[in-house]
């Protein structure tokens, strides 16, 4: 069976990760969010695995290649072009995408599956399939409830009686909304769908696509269905997925590395004594991260491999990328620390290089790291972060 994964996206709403990582390619707990999908489209038979790529797009194929070691076959395609000598993403929309592949050669022959590449979904894919079939669509949306105080978040879903689609609403109020169904992502197609999308110009699944289907009255369906689904699309889901996943909540994620203390999980070749460590979990720390004495880690917490600790420094409900250097004393609470930058839970960020701050949190491969000067001590303080026990003049 064939299925689309759309991993075009330049994820705008995840920045800064996506500076230099694709959405896709985010990772949870060290392997690529992409990668369960895949595992899941296998599982349930969908061996034939078209790919869109645009943004960071050689991250995706490098990665992941022909799909020959995951047991699928991939191929990709690429939307955009090559100007003096770059290449520059030009994504065509969700739809727009399934088209330009259809264009070049009619690949979708059969019911098949489209999944956003953003999401960790533990969905019956088979069944999924079988009521789209038993319904006689030609498209089908799988829906999911959410409790009526989050329906302003997501696009909402509305239909008649026999789960036929009427409407859509994007992102209503809690007042306004007419229905506690949202829209997931997830799509079954009839190839007779792809009539609809136009050829070589941007096209969404969600915004063009689907009103076109409802206005023309084609069986165009809801499938409500009860399952896990983590979206990763803003850096709030991002880490409320870690979370969830620390905390046992994702079934298909498994915390990796060797539980060294109750709840607490450690990559190869970890260099801590942590006896000297105050640590609460659930925490994962990749391989060969060095933690010093006096650290103070709170979980759920994620550090990743090559990263380095520094004595005094407290991690709490934070998130550390690879390589990263956090100095003595600096006190993270529900930050994402990625390359140069430092996120908060909502979103916003700041580049630490450009706040002359990368002495205080920057790459563990540096080796030019100096003594603060007292205007970068202050700025520091201002920032919340507590230098007291740097021992730092």
């Amino acid at each position: 069976m064939k299925a689309m994964i759309l991993a075009a996206g330049k994820g705008t709403r995840v920045r800064p990760i996506t500076h230099t990582t694709p959405k896709p390619m985010i990772p949870i707990l060290q392997k690529p969010v992409m990668e369960f999908l895949l595992e899941l489209l296998r599982e349930h038979g969908f061996n034939e695995i078209m790919v869109n790529v645009s943004h960071l797009s050689e991250e995706i194929e490098n990665y992941f290649r022909d799909g020959q070691r995951f047991d699928v076959q991939i191929a990709y395609s690429f939307e955009g072009r090559i100007s003096d000598g770059e290449l520059i993403g030009e994504a065509m929309g969700s739809a727009g995408g399934l088209k330009k592949i259809q264009d070049f050669q009619a690949f979708f022959d059969d019911t098949f599956v489209v999944l956003c590449g953003d999401a960790l979904i533990d969905l019956d894919l088979t069944e999924a399939v079988r009521r789209h079939r038993e319904k006689g669509a030609m498209a089908s949306l799988i829906t999911k409830r959410v409790p009526r105080d989050q329906v302003s978040s997501y696009g909402v879903v509305v239909t008649d009686e026999a789960g036929r689609v009427l409407s859509f609403q994007e992102k209503p109020s809690v007042e306004e909304a007419a229905s506690d169904m949202i829209n997931t992502g997830i799509y079954i197609f009839e190839p007779a769908v792809l009539d609809f999308i136009p050829s070589g110009e941007p096209f969404d699944i969600a915004a063009d696509l689907f009103p076109r289907l409802v206005e023309s009255g084609a069986p165009f369906y809801a499938l409500p269905m009860e399952f896990e689904w983590v979206d990763i699309g803003k850096v709030p889901d991002y880490w409320q997925a870690i979370r969830s996943v620390l905390q046992g909540d994702v079934r298909q994620v498994q915390i990796p590395g060797k539980e060294v203390r109750p709840g607490i999980y450690a990559g190869l070749n970890v260099a801590a004594d942590w006896d000297k460590i105050h640590v609460k979990g659930p925490i994962f720390v990749g391989g060969m991260t060095r933690i010093e004495n006096g650290v103070t880690i709170i979980g759920p917490a994620m550090i990743g491999p090559s990263c380095h600790i520094c004595e005094g420094a407290t991690i709490d409900n934070s998130i550390i990328f690879d390589y990263s250097r956090i100095g003595a004393g600096v006190q993270l609470v529900e930050k994402l620390v990625y390359g140069r930058y430092c996120v908060d839970r909502n979103g916003d960020h700041f580049d630490l290089q450009e706040a002359a701050l990368d002495w205080l949190i920057t790459d563990a491969r540096r080796q030019d790291v100096g003594t603060p000067s007292p205007q970068q001590k202050a700025m520091a303080e201002l920032l919340g972060t507590d230098l007291a026990a740097s021992g730092a003049p």
